[in-house]
C-alpha cells in the first residue's frame, strides 16, 4: 500500500509534468489577433509559416488567429485578450497598445518599413456592371447614390475611407472646409456603417444595402472567393490613400508565455518572399518591389498619397476627426 507520503510525492510530480506539458505547449502556440479583412491571408500565411518553422527548426508550432474590426480588436487585446502578436490596419490601434504598455513604446522600428509588412489602399465596389455609372469620389455624393462604409470609430477600414475622401479634395486643391463639406455629404449618402470590413461587405452583397461599397482593395479579391466572380465591379479611384498595415509583438503576453522569439520570427517572417506573394495572392500590396511588378494585373497603377500628407499622423487625425466630438461626429448624425 503506498503511503500518504508517497501519495503526496507522486501528485506533486505529476502536478509538475503536466505543468511542464502545458507550459511547452503554451510556448509552442501564438494567438495572432488581427483585422477581420485580413482573415483569408493569414489563414494561408500560417499553413506557410507553420511548414517553414517545422523546416528550419524540427518543431511544430500551432497559431491561432481571432478577426474583428480592428480598434474593437485593440481593445480587446489591452483588456486582457491574450494576443502574441496584433496585425492591424492602422498604426494608431498599435499606437493605443503601447501607450499603455502593452507593446513596445518603440515597436515602429522593431521591424522593416516601420513595421508595416504590406500596404493596401482604399477602392469602391459596385454592382455587377456598375448600373450607377460610378467612377470616382464625385460620384458618391450624389442624391441618387447610397455608400456603405465602416464606422471609423470602430475600424481602421472605415478610417481609411474617410481620410481618403478628405484627402480627395485636398488633392484638387480644395482647402480643409471644402474637404469637411464633402465628407459630410457623402455620410449623408450612407444608410448604415458597418462594424468592420467583413460586416460592411456583409451589408453591401447579403443585405443587399447601397450602391457602392468603400474599402480596402484586398477586400475584391475575398469578395470573389467568398461570393462568387461576377457579383461586383472594383472601381479604381482617380486619387487614394496609402493604407499601412502595420504589425507588432505584445510585450505584455510574450513575457507571460515565454514565446517572443516564436512571436518575433511570425512577423519577421511576413517580410520573405513566400509571405510577400502570399499577400499579393490576397491582393494586399508587397512591400517587395519585385513581387509587387510581378503582380502589375492586380495591383493597377493609381494615384496614391500618405496620410502625413494632409494629416500629420494617424496619431493626430485620430484626436482631429474620430475622437468623441472630433470631425466626424461634427459630420455624421446616424438617421439622417
Amino acid at each position: 500500500m503506498i503511503s500518504t507520503r508517497s501519495l503526496k510525492t507522486l501528485i506533486a510530480a505529476v502536478a509538475v509534468v503536466a505543468g511542464s506539458a502545458v507550459s511547452a505547449q503554451s510556448s509552442n502556440t501564438l494567438l495572432n489577433v488581427s483585422y477581420d479583412v485580413a482573415r483569408e491571408f493569414y489563414k494561408d500565411y500560417n499553413q506557410a509559416f507553420i511548414a517553414h518553422y517545422k523546416k528550419t527548426t524540427g518543431k511544430d508550432v500551432k497559431v491561432d488567429q481571432a478577426h474583428g474590426g480592428s480598434s474593437a480588436q485593440a481593445r480587446a487585446v489591452n483588456d486582457g485578450l491574450e494576443a502574441d502578436v496584433v496585425t492591424f490596419n492602422t498604426t494608431t490601434d498599435i499606437d493605443f497598445l503601447a501607450g499603455n504598455g502593452v507593446v513596445a513604446k518603440d515597436w515602429a522600428k522593431k521591424f522593416p518599413n516601420d513595421a508595416s509588412p504590406t500596404t493596401s489602399t482604399m477602392l469602391f465596389l459596385v454592382r455587377n456592371g456598375n448600373p450607377k455609372n460610378i467612377k470616382d469620389w464625385e460620384d458618391l455624393i450624389r442624391p441618387d447614390v447610397k455608400v456603405v462604409v465602416v464606422n471609423p470609430k470602430t475600424g481602421g477600414n472605415g478610417r481609411y475611407a474617410y481620410l481618403a475622401a478628405w484627402g480627395y479634395v485636398r488633392e484638387k486643391g480644395g482647402t480643409d472646409a471644402q474637404a469637411a463639406e464633402f465628407v459630410g455629404k457623402l455620410f449623408k449618402n450612407v444608410p448604415v456603417l458597418g462594424k468592420g470590413g467583413r460586416d460592411a461587405t456583409s451589408i453591401f452583397l447579403q443585405r443587399n444595402i447601397g450602391d457602392a461599397l468603400i474599402t480596402f482593395e484586398s477586400e475584391v479579391v475575398s469578395v470573389e472567393r467568398e461570393f462568387g466572380k461576377g457579383k461586383v465591379d472594383a472601381i479604381h479611384p482617380s486619387v487614394s490613400i496609402v493604407a499601412e498595415n502595420p504589425v507588432a509583438v505584445v510585450d505584455r503576453t510574450v513575457a507571460k508565455k515565454g514565446t517572443r522569439e516564436l512571436a518575433t520570427e511570425y512577423l519577421n517572417y511576413l517580410y520573405s518572399d513566400e509571405a510577400q506573394e502570399i499577400a499579393a495572392k490576397h491582393a494586399l500590396r508587397p512591400r517587395s518591389e519585385a513581387v509587387l511588378k510581378k503582380h502589375a494585373d492586380v495591383f493597377k497603377p493609381i494615384k496614391q498619397f500618405t496620410v502625413a500628407k494632409y494629416f500629420g499622423s494617424l496619431g493626430e487625425a485620430q484626436k482631429v476627426h474620430f475622437n468623441d466630438g472630433g470631425q466626424f461626429d461634427k459630420l455624421y448624425t446616424p438617421g439622417k
